[in-house]
């Protein structure tokens, strides 16, 4: 390539990347610079005041029309603003508590390497928002993953750090290897990487041996998507980890990571399976003959992920099956494949990035209190600190669902997507939902009952650091005010997001 085609390209739609990766850069080299006695934590700092600048730029572009560059490999989309705005939301509140992230095992001698790896993995996952052609979407997926399992596995002197580390990289190549395995066919039967002229080969094709071996290639990438979302059965490595992780390390895997997998299942199979036949042309596309495989996934995900959360003790490995089980929930939308699924599924993940990222805050705060991860060690924590304990409270509820909270709106608008189609609507998957649901209150309520019912064995109070306590004001803050106007947020959408045909254009 020219340096003159080089320069010609509109690289500002990169801005938001730019800053981040340069900031990644930045940190790196201070932190090999820096005498090992100064204090890391002014990186956090340097690294949220990054993320809200790439925010600002990414704002900026909300009302730029469809952008590509390099071939269409990176394409600025309505699809890719509205959920980069997530990424990087989710991931200032969630730097807010690494910044205040004080174990009791020497976790200090790693806290600068912790930063920048935290933001390479969200520029991993920014890249996965923008990316048009599989290559790309795969390099930022490797670049999220690999992030993830040295973040997991970062307190080396902690057993359970360096187990939860074996288990997600062992489970995360697997899941990789079955992902690259079935684009790989992709590739083989669209005769392109890119996206759009996959899509373009794939609505036309006629053998029978093609579309058999498409089918191949959707379970193939289903499953190994699955991993990545901890979605039952593919779920056995999130426990472990979510447990053995730092804990603003289980928040990012529990928001960021999730919402990254989301936007790579939705670009690949709305895409490449959305648009494949399965007779010829105007035949029904693939993924809709294929759609009761993906319920059934949604349906495995709720049940398993509520009824195991219901015999856990730990709160980290009780918030993972929660993950679990949310994840599901948004299967149910993804199932539904209209075109009300998009604001089903990104309410959904607007409202539980929030909702979680504010309980992770209090979970951080108890168990460096502690000393360990036990739900009993929540007991009495309404009268040692009453504000603290009305905000975990609120938060619970709207991860459980309760009327007035946003995680009640995005459950609901689940529930409506499941019945959008009149031909073909979920009776079952909805009723799953239902029942799931109702399980959940029973772990949820738990914890409520050791908050505010059983007595603390001890009474001192505490103080909760500015970030910490700036983090629980936004989260709860937006779980209430999406639960009382969601149009706020369902506005917002409708006019930055320009449907299924901005993915194709």
């Amino acid at each position: 390539m020219e340096l003159k085609e080089l320069l010609s390209y509109n690289w500002g739609i990169m801005a938001p990347e730019f800053i981040i990766l340069g900031t990644a850069a930045l940190l790196t080299i201070l932190d090999l610079f820096l005498p090992k006695s100064s204090d890391r934590k002014m990186f956090g700092w340097i690294s949220l005041a990054a993320i809200v600048a790439a925010g600002i730029a990414l704002v900026g572009m909300l009302d730029s029309p469809v952008t590509s560059i390099l071939a269409d490999t990176y394409r600025l989309d309505g699809f890719g603003k509205v959920f980069k705005l997530i990424l990087l939301g989710g991931s200032a509140l969630v730097m807010l508590l690494a910044v205040h992230y004080e174990p009791k095992d020497g976790f200090a001698e790693y806290k600068g390497e912790f930063f920048y790896l935290f933001l390479t993995a969200l520029l991993g996952g920014m890249f996965m928002a923008s990316s048009g052609d599989l290559i790309t979407l795969f390099v930022g997926l490797e670049l999220l993953s690999i992030s993830s399992y040295i973040l997991a596995g970062i307190r080396r002197n902690q057993l359970n750090s360096n187990e939860s580390a074996m288990k997600y990289v062992i489970n995360g190549s697997i899941s990789t290897a079955i992902t690259l395995f079935g684009m790989s066919y992709v590739y083989g039967i669209g005769g392109s990487t890119n996206l759009k002229e996959i899509a373009s080969t794939l609505s036309a094709i006629s053998s029978g041996q093609q579309v058999y071996l498409l089918g191949i290639a959707f379970f193939m990438i289903l499953v190994g998507l699955s991993f990545k979302l901890a979605a039952a059965p593919f779920h056995m490595w999130a426990p472990d980890v979510y447990q053995g992780a730092p804990t603003p390390v289980t928040a990012f895997l529990s928001v960021v990571s999730k919402a990254a997998g989301f936007i790579v299942l939705i670009r690949i199979m709305l895409t490449v399976f959305g648009m494949a036949v399965t007779e010829g042309p105007q035949s029904m596309p693939l993924l809709l003959k294929l759609q009761d495989y993906i319920a059934f996934l949604a349906a495995a995900t709720m049940i398993i992920g509520n009824v195991v959360a219901l015999r856990q003790r730990n709160i980290k490995r009780l918030f993972a099956y929660s993950s679990i089980a949310h994840a599901g929930y948004m299967l149910v939308a993804f199932t539904s494949l209209s075109y009300f699924m998009f604001d089903a599924i990104w309410f959904y993940l607007v409202a539980y990035t929030f909702m979680n990222v504010g309980a992770f805050a209090i979970i951080q705060l108890m168990s460096e209190k502690a000393g360990s991860e036990d739900i009993k060690d929540f007991a009495g924590l309404y009268k040692k600190a009453p504000v603290l304990s009305a905000a975990f409270g609120i938060l619970i509820l709207s991860l459980a669902g309760f009327p007035g909270t946003a995680g009640f709106i995005g459950k609901m608008n689940i529930f409506l997507s499941a019945f959008i189609d009149e031909k073909n609507p979920h009776y079952v998957l909805a009723s799953i939902m239902i029942a799931a649901t109702v399980v959940s209150y029973v772990y949820y309520f738990g914890i409520l009952t050791q908050v505010f019912f059983r007595p603390a064995a001890d009474e001192t109070k505490f103080k909760v650091p500015a970030g910490i306590l700036a983090a629980l004001a936004i989260t709860v803050a937006a779980s209430v005010l999406f639960g009382i106007m969601p149009n706020l947020a369902l506005d917002f959408l409708h006019n930055n997001f320009g449907g299924f045909g901005e993915l194709l254009k």
